[in-house]
């Protein structure tokens, strides 16, 4: 692990971090939107999205949204999804994926809309003194307030609260993590900083900030302690925790995706040092950080040439997979309980090859794998190549080639589907040779 002063110089020589405070204003509240308009369209499905102006104490001053999908369990998990700075809760419902994937698998979605008019507008707040203590007020006093409401008026389930954002949405995720480890069971924080990075308002941008400057570096212990005092006296468990930054990332510098690991693999009791890596997606390096029982706690995700526009397609499915929104409640029950499970047949699933890019010298395939009738917890493909391909990468499956007959298996974490559910790119791979896509056979475990 480099020392926080080799981390210092080597940040502060490759990314030069004195950059003007009007253009990430500007830029900020530009690149949020445009992603947010021009990715992804609104779910099409009978729910839409709805306000709630009474569900309970707000001393944020915040706007709740509310989706909730026609068919979901009767105790449905909840998912909190917060914009970036300049954004709303309907623009973050119309710029991502998570409301079509609450239609998917069941799950109701609280989109808050922050209101302070600082010096950027509408970002939440992570810098007051009410913001860093549980129970302080402010936003994050809020958003508990609204999942107080969708548990009560919509069953949800409290052991299934999760939350995620964007930019300020992401900051915001950190700090509702570190206050209320009793209230949310995980989060995914996209183009985050470390919980407390900010020392006050006028530390927030578009003013000089020693956070966003790139040159905040604190030790794993600093970083800790600020989560631990967040709540003193917790002995609970604490919520898993996954980043996501870009590496070309101009806003918020790349740097703080390891602060934020410092800060949770600390909390965690965990080490620096990754306990495996992999690569969820072409361009994304995923490094894991379990405990003694495997459990992943902490995961940090590197999108490649990425700046400042997550979540992209994609990433919000990992996301919910992540927290396991994507498979059943426990006691949900249509689920047989283990003893009582019938393995699917052989041919219960089925699986696509998709050529997604051509270049002179190869290929890229993403492969597509549906469940049939039955939920499958693991898969395993076959198929033949009809003349000179080969594969010659691939990421998230186990591969072997006989001649020109392809098997490729899950690796675990993306081997699960739900009944008549497809898993989009649920591995991919480079191809040599002319692309193709032959037919391929799945078999479900």
């Amino acid at each position: 692990m480099p020392s926080a002063e080799d981390r210092r110089s080597a940040d502060r020589m490759k990314n030069a971090m004195n950059r003007l405070r009007t253009t990430f204003a500007a830029a900020l509240g530009g690149l949020l939107l445009a992603a947010a308009g021009i990715a992804f369209a609104p779910p099409a499905a009978a729910a839409s999205l709805t306000e709630v102006t009474d569900f309970g104490d707000n001393p944020g001053g915040l706007r709740m949204h509310l989706y909730v999908p026609d068919s979901r369990p009767a105790d449905p998990g909840v998912l909190v999804a917060m914009h970036g700075c300049g954004g709303s809760g309907p623009g973050f419902y119309s710029g991502s994926e998570f409301a079509s994937l609450a239609d998917q698998y069941g799950f109701i979605v609280i989109y808050p809309t922050a209101t302070k008019q600082t010096a950027m507008s509408n970002c939440f707040d992570v810098w007051s003194e009410a913001s860093r203590h549980r129970g302080g007020g402010s936003d994050p006093a809020s958003i508990v307030s609204m999942v107080d409401y969708v548990e009560q008026r919509y069953g949800g389930d409290p052991d299934r609260v999760y939350v995620t954002g964007s930019s300020s949405g992401g900051m915001e995720t950190n700090a509702l993590l570190a206050l209320y480890p009793d209230v949310f069971a995980a989060g995914s924080v996209f183009m985050g900083v470390p919980f407390t990075c900010f020392q006050n308002e006028a530390d927030f941008p578009p003013q000089t900030s020693q956070c966003v400057d790139g040159s905040k570096y604190e030790t794993p212990q600093h970083w800790g302690d600020a989560v631990r005092q967040a709540y003193p006296g917790y002995g609970g468990l604490r919520p898993r925790v996954q980043l996501w930054h870009g590496d070309q990332d101009p806003l918020v510098p790349f740097q703080l995706l390891q602060e934020e690991v410092d800060q949770w693999t600390n909390v965690f009791g965990l080490g620096q040092n990754p306990t495996s890596t992999d690569q969820p997606g072409s361009n994304w390096s995923r490094r894991n950080f379990a405990d003694a029982s495997g459990t992943v706690q902490v995961e940090a995700i590197t999108v490649g040439g990425a700046g400042h526009t997550l979540p992209q397609g994609g990433m919000a499915r990992l996301a919910i997979e992540f927290f396991g929104l994507d498979q059943s409640p426990p006691d949900d029950e249509t689920t047989p309980p283990d003893d009582e499970t019938t393995p699917p047949p052989a041919d219960d699933c089925s699986a696509t090859i998709e050529v997604v890019n051509e270049w002179g010298s190869g290929w890229q395939g993403d492969v597509d794998v549906t469940a049939g009738d039955s939920a499958v917890s693991g898969w395993t493909l076959t198929w033949t190549w009809p003349g000179g391909q080969a594969v010659s990468s691939h990421w998230n499956a186990d591969v072997t080639t006989a001649g020109s007959t392809v098997t490729a298996s899950d690796v675990g974490w993306n081997g699960a589907i739900a009944a008549g559910q497809t898993r989009t790119a649920a591995w991919g791979f480079i191809g040599s040779g002319p692309a193709a896509s032959p037919t391929v056979t799945c078999t479900a475990r």
